[in-house]
């Protein structure tokens, strides 16, 4: 039982998906039943529309789950960036590729404890080279799962390097710088339009908070838009208009480097 626990423990990691823990199912459920009851409570208030609402739950939890894979990726993006940086000190300082995969895994527990994805790589890569899986190979197929750009480059001129015996210590130092000013500039953008991002969910709001408004200080001014066909169609326009507004705002401010 011991040798299968640490076996599953460096086993290869799926970034093409995620599994909600209970908490996370809960708390997402909340969300998406709250939503319903928020947009049938100002755009229907018909409760056999709220029941057909149900499926957008579904819906709902598919768009956080590919929103937490895209975090988590660019969170092992970064996470790399620290591993890259210190593979290349351990190999200046004279370890082999190979040995300094080692220490820099060492490194990363003290940095980011033992769950992390880029912890969890590295154990799992080390456990592989004891089987003399070239080291190569190994961050080809890291980067192949990951689908990160900058790994999956990293990857490639490893690749290249270590097949034509390149100097690895510069090829890591270069690598690795470039890699650390890709991501300044990313937090950079981050930082300059994390206001423009905080304004475009006001003004998302906003519509709602004017529904909402005039229900409450004039409920006879938007009495004739509900309980019959001609106002369900009239409100089911502006929902869709309102969640494309939503949507291009949020490409708009969601900027890729």
């Amino acid at each position: 039982m011991k040798g299968k626990r640490k076996e599953q423990s460096y086993a290869k990691k799926d970034y093409d998906h995620y599994h909600f823990s209970l908490k996370e199912s809960v708390k997402y459920l909340g969300q998406a039943a709250a939503l319903c009851m928020a947009v049938d409570y100002l755009f229907y208030r018909n409760v056999w529309l709220l029941v057909l609402m149900v499926p957008v739950s579904l819906f709902y939890l598919k768009w956080q789950q590919s929103r937490l894979i895209r975090e988590r990726r660019k969170r092992l993006n970064y996470q790399f960036k620290d591993a890259l940086t210190s593979l290349s000190v351990a190999v200046h300082a004279g370890y082999s590729v190979e040995s300094a995969v080692k220490a820099c895994t060492r490194d990363l527990e003290r940095l980011y404890g033992r769950g992390a994805d880029v912890v969890e790589e590295f154990r799992y890569i080390e456990s592989q080279q004891h089987v003399s899986v070239p080291l190569e190979e190994l961050f080809l197929d890291f980067g192949e799962r990951s689908q990160v750009e900058d790994i999956e480059n990293f990857a490639s001129v490893f690749y290249t390097a270590k097949r034509t015996g390149g100097d690895m210590n510069q090829v890591l130092q270069k690598v690795s710088r470039m890699l650390g000013d890709k991501i300044d500039v990313k937090k950079e953008i981050e930082a300059t339009l994390a206001a423009k991002k905080s304004e475009q969910m006001i003004m998302s709001l906003m519509p709602a908070g004017i529904i909402v408004y005039l229900q409450m200080t004039s409920p006879g001014f938007l009495s004739v838009l509900y309980g019959n066909p001609f106002g369900i169609a009239a409100m089911s326009i502006c929902l869709a208009i309102y969640a494309a507004a939503y949507w291009m705002g949020r490409k708009i401010v969601d900027i890729e480097v």
